[in-house]
């Protein structure tokens, strides 16, 4: 019997190594891949787009907060990996009736290894987890030293529209704004994602960059200039949202794009 404690503290016995997977959080699933577990992984949401084919060649069992429950069971799992944030508690107890729901909750770089790690001994990978890990401190500690002399400048990053939510604080979104030099004006919000005001934006922060994710809502140059406006002189950036929010391996990508974005943007 192998015993493991998920990232929201809830013990999980496993008899053998899970050899049927699914996965509910698009970025895990890329991560799964790149641990060398495509052919364990049985089922993905709609929204699992990397790698591409995953879509075609597994069963697709809804989004991530819109489960068809009957398919997902009837590909009989053995594991089903899902997020605090991106799924529900509701979704998570009535995922737990049909077998092991392992919750991640990534709010730091930390968070981001930890899962790395378990994921490696939750599926006998440790050697893929540890490469992952390595190459994702290479890239950061060199990243560091990009970013070291570069001041801090403040910023809003906008992730909705009709409303307009933005990232608040204890999300990933906020972690890799600090890791940027990008001091985010909503980070004393309540809510991780709070709806806010345009015409307030200068009195709660007057950011000098304004950034527009690509997901999960596409901003379109009406929305640039509407909140383009009301700013006093914010420069506005269309900027990836899935190098912003997503975790697992995919922060060495981000960590490279991070550069292209600030040679992009200086002043």
């Amino acid at each position: 019997m192998r015993q493991f404690i998920d990232q929201i503290g809830t013990s999980h016995t496993f008899e053998n190594i899970p050899k049927r997977i699914v996965s509910l959080v698009p970025s895990q699933t890329e991560l799964l891949y790149d641990l060398g577990l495509e052919d364990a992984i049985v089922g993905v949401t709609k929204f699992c787009i990397h790698p591409y084919h995953l879509k075609a060649t597994k069963t697709v069992v809804g989004g991530t907060k819109k489960i068809k429950f009957d398919k997902l069971k009837a590909l009989q799992p053995d594991i089903i990996i899902c997020n605090k944030e991106e799924n529900t508690k509701e979704i998570v107890e009535e995922l737990s009736q049909i077998c092991p729901v392992w919750v991640t909750d990534i709010l730091t770089i930390e968070d981001n290894s930890k899962m790395i790690e378990d994921f490696g001994l939750l599926f006998n990978k440790r050697t893929d987890a540890q490469k992952w890990i390595d190459k994702t401190n290479f890239a950061l500690q060199d990243f560091k030293q990009f970013i070291k002399d570069r001041p801090i400048k403040k910023a809003a990053y906008f992730i909705w529209a009709n409303p307009y939510m933005v990232a608040g604080n204890s999300t990933f979104i906020n972690e890799l704004l600090q890791l940027n030099h990008f001091s985010n004006i909503y980070e004393n919000k309540e809510s991780r994602y709070p709806e806010v005001e345009l015409r307030k934006i200068r009195l709660e922060g007057d950011p000098d960059y304004v950034f527009l994710s690509s997901e999960p809502f596409p901003f379109k140059d009406e929305h640039a200039f509407e909140i383009g406006r009301v700013t006093h002189h914010a420069k506005t950036v269309f900027v990836d949202g899935e190098m912003f929010s997503w975790y697992g391996s995919r922060l060495v990508k981000a960590l490279a794009y991070f550069k292209k974005l600030h040679e992009k943007i200086q002043d």
